[in-house]
Order: C-alpha cells, then structure tokens, then sequence
C-alpha cells in the first residue's frame, strides 16, 4: 500500500491578524499615530502573503513576529512623516524638480503664512467694499516689471499653456515645428496639451530643421496662431536650423495671426551679461515679437508654482481671462502670495540678493570655492569622520527644464569613503533630514552652490551619522 504523501502546512497561516500586530505595535511605536500604525500593519501582512504565495521563490517560513514588527514600524514612521519634508539638496541641481524647483525667499514664507493663518482681501476691494480681482494687484506688478499690455496668473505653466490655447484658438489649428514638439518631466508633452485644448496640430519641418518657408506653407484660413515651444530640456546641435522669433513675428503680423511661446523657464530681469542666456529674459521675447509669453513662476523667476502669461495686448489677457477654464486653472491664494512678494522683491530691486535661486546662479566661483574649502575643513576636523574630504571644480545646472545647455562652474567636496560611495548615498538619504548628493566614479560629490543658510551643519551631521 502506497504511503499518503506528506501535506505541507501553508505558512501564512502562522502569520497574526492585523489587530494583533497593531497591539503589538503599541508597545514599540505607540507614539505613531493609530491609523499610521494600523495601516502599515496591514501593508506588511499583505506584502508577506505575497511572498509565501509566490510558488517560484524557495520559501521555507514565515517572517517572524519580531521581523514584522520592525517592518511595520519601519512603514508607520514612513507613512506619518509629514510630506513633503525637507531634505539638503547637495546636488547642485538648482531647480530640482523632484525636490520642488525653486526654495521661496525666508519673506516669501511668511507672505504664505500671513495668508494662511488669516483672512485677507484676496476677492475683495477694500476701497469700494465691493468683490475685487484676486491677481490683478498681482498683475499690476507684473505688467510694471516686462512692460506688457496685459497679464494673467494661473496654477501653472502646462495651465497657462493650455488656456492661451483653448482661448485663442480652440476648434481651430496651431502651426508649431517638428523639433519643438517637446515632452518634460511627468509625462508633460506639448501634442497633448494642444490635443486637450481643443486645437488641431500642424506639425512643420523636420525634428533638426525647421525654415519660415515651412510655416508660410502650412498657414491656412483654419490657422488660429503660431506656437514657438522652448526646448526646456534638451539641446539641438549639428546640422540645424530654424526660424528666428523676429522672423515668425513678422510672418505672423503679416497674417494677422497671434504669436505664442512657450519659455518655459523665464526672467524678469536681464542676466545676460552676467552669463545667463537672453532668450531667458521673458520681456526681451515680448519687445522681440511674440504676442504672447508664457512662463512658470517656480523656476529661473525663483517664486512659487505658478503660470504667468504675459500679452502685448491687454485685451488678449482680457479674453484669455474671461474663459471658463481661467477659473478651474486659478492660482490658489497661498501661491498668490508669495508670488506677489517675489515681484515686489524684482521692483525694488532686491531680487538678486534676496531670492535663493537667482543667488545661486549668481554665485561667484571665489564665493563657493572658500564655501567648499570650509565644509571639507570643518569635515576633516571631525573627531569620527572617517572618511576624506577634497575639494575641487565641477559643473552644476540649472536644471528644472531651465537652461538646458547652460553649465554652472561650481565648487565641490569629494567625499571618498571605505563605505562606498553608493551605501554613503543610500545612508544620507535615510538621515533626518535626508541630504541628497551625485556620486561619480565612486565617490560621493556635495555641491556647495545648493546649500542653502544653514545647511552645512545638516551635512556634517549626517556625515558622521552616516560614518558610524
């Protein structure tokens, strides 16, 4: 007679019920919030299902009680940690967008939380003690600082792309070119945008070379504008060509038709003698012939998120915000805020010294040089960091879909480490406040340009966290 073959027991039954792995918690994290608690219970429960239930793996028992615990308060500690939280950019990204873009100004702040502890005239005119305009104060400035006809403020650029489309030229087409039909971070591409809008693309040129001849040809009595799109991200080099914004300006007076660009990433001020590109400056784009710029408020312009459009005309922003998605793309009051003070910081001229972003693209290499050399001394002199600091040249970016072929001359602080360079990364990642920086080559690299007041202390002491 045949032996019966042998039944092995599952092992996720031996896992606990979620509530008993909550009791559990109480003891190790009771200071975690409950629902945090309850909620990482179950993630790992479930997580561990998974892997007993997994029939490829070589799986021999259940993650015990202890183990799951951790886990859990691991995921709890996770899940309630305020987001997003701060970390130190050492990364020499200035504009990082996975970390925000632009730091808001210390005053800047305090507009935002002014406006979010009280109450305010954001809708209403104190003068008439009627309902106001929320951005026109706000707008005001904005037409003082590019000499515009007109100005709007929405939630974001990709809005205020969209609403120029929608409003100037919904049911009808855009003639935009080959190469500058762009995708940036998110997932964000110009056909789409145009797509959403209501607006048929016309696509010209070649994605290397685009000629005003190809734009001529392609305008038709179901053109509505002409759409110039900055390649905020990328650089085009070799056998190029296209037209100039003065050409496709003339070309679109000549039909009667709007010109829009899309800047992207735009100034209020004239950096170009201090390194920057001209074509960065937002008014010299308007005073070169388009009719319309658009630009986020939370890049090179060192403001919160925010959309600005710019016209030569006050009655296209008049138009543009009488449109019924002006409304569901406004500016909340917050952003309106501080955008409002980062502008008054531009007329009062206090913008270079004032704003984080234009300060450190402003930087001067001697500045960051005895910036670098001071890090890595207050570093080496460290009792317990056993690790050694060099400092040395390198090149930071702008980065944010700003400048894309513009490179920073910086100074660093090379960190070179028995640890490697990649678990140094991983460990100050994991450190509270997480700092952020490159590695290259296998050594961990700290761009001194990023650092904002006060951040040197944060990296020391991750440092020698990370060094035990």
């Amino acid at each position: 007679m045949n032996p019966r073959p042998e039944v092995k027991s599952d092992p996720r039954r031996s896992l606990p019920a979620v509530d008993r792995l909550v009791r559990d918690l109480e003891a190790s994290g009771g200071e975690l919030p409950v629902w945090a608690r309850r909620e990482a219970a179950r993630q790992v429960l479930d997580a561990e299902r998974a892997r007993l239930g997994d029939a490829a793996a070589d799986l021999t028992a259940a993650a015990s009680e202890e183990e799951l615990i951790a886990r859990a308060l691991a995921r709890a500690a996770d899940l309630a940690r305020p987001h997003p939280q701060r970390v130190v950019n050492a990364t020499g990204i200035i504009l990082h967008t996975n970390l925000g873009r632009a730091p808001l100004a210390p005053e800047a702040a305090r507009a935002v939380e002014i406006a979010a502890r009280t109450y305010g005239d954001l809708e209403f005119d104190l003068v008439t003690g009627s309902r106001g305009h929320r951005s026109a104060a706000t707008e005001e400035k904005l037409r003082l600082l590019s000499g515009a006809g007109g100005a709007l403020v929405v939630n974001n650029n990709a809005a205020a792309v969209l609403l120029v489309l929608a409003g100037l030229a919904q049911g009808r087409a855009a003639v935009v070119s080959r190469g500058e039909l762009v995708e940036i971070g998110g997932s964000f591409r110009v056909p789409e945008i145009i797509a959403s809008a209501g607006v048929r693309l016309i696509e010209v040129g070649t994605t290397n070379r685009t000629h005003l001849r190809d734009y001529e040809a392609a305008i038709s009595q179901d053109t509505a504008l002409l759409l110039k799109v900055h390649r905020s991200n990328f650089a085009l080099r070799g056998f190029v060509a296209e037209a100039s914004l003065a050409e496709l300006a003339a070309l679109a007076g000549a039909h009667g038709l709007p010109l829009a660009e899309d800047l992207g990433s735009g100034t209020l001020l004239d950096l170009s003698e201090r390194g920057l590109p001209l074509e960065s400056w937002a008014p010299g784009r308007l005073a070169g012939g388009a009719g319309i710029v658009c630009f986020s408020g939370d890049k090179l312009l060192g403001g919160p998120q925010a959309g600005i459009i710019l016209t030569r005309c006050a009655e296209v922003a008049d138009r543009l915000r009488r449109h019924p998605l002006a409304r569901a793309l406004r500016i909340d009051k917050l952003s309106l805020a501080a955008l409002d003070w980062t502008l008054s910081a531009h007329l009062e001229g206090r913008a270079e010294r004032d704003i984080p972003v234009l300060r450190q693209l402003l930087a001067a290499p001697d500045d960051l040089r005895r910036r670098a050399a001071a890090l890595a001394e207050r570093l080496s002199a460290c009792e317990g960091f056993r690790a050694e600091a060099h400092v040395e040249t390198d090149r930071g970016y702008a980065g944010g879909g700003s400048l894309p072929d513009h490179a920073l001359a910086s100074w660093v602080v090379r960190i070179e480490a028995s640890v490697g360079a990649a678990r140094l990364a991983a460990r100050l990642r994991a450190g509270r406040p997480p700092v952020l920086a490159r590695v290259r080559d296998e050594r961990l690299i700290l761009d001194v340009r990023t650092l904002l007041d006060g951040d040197e202390d944060a990296v020391v002491r991750a440092l020698l966290a990370a060094l035990r």
